[in-house]
């Protein structure tokens, strides 16, 4: 079974508090990773990369990697059809047709 990185929510965000970051653009700066990459972690939308990762230990030194993360077993995917998840097209405009009664 494969093995991810997790964010320690709760106290990520008491150390960020205790450190004084409290706007995303200010920690991402201290990190030197894009805002939106700090957002996107913290919304849960974005697992934490080697950047992201490096940054906070450097920006929330001296804590270490086990007090800001966490080392999770990932589930196995399931591909059974009905498991939620959406097929999504590219709609096409439909091209303008001349009106024939018009003239050109």
């Amino acid at each position: 079974m494969p093995y991810t990185i997790r964010l320690r929510g709760e106290a990520f965000l008491a150390a960020l508090r205790k450190a004084r970051f409290f706007s995303d653009y200010s920690l991402a700066r201290e990190m030197q990773v894009n805002r939106s990459t700090v957002t996107r972690v913290l919304a849960g939308h974005l697992q934490p990369g080697p950047a992201f990762i490096a940054g906070a230990l450097t920006a929330l030194a001296p804590l270490t990697f086990d007090d800001l993360f966490t080392i999770e077993k990932v589930p196995p995917a399931t591909d059974t059809p009905g498991t939620g998840r959406r097929r999504t097209t590219t709609r096409r405009p439909t091209p303008r047709r001349r009106n024939p009664a018009v003239g050109s």
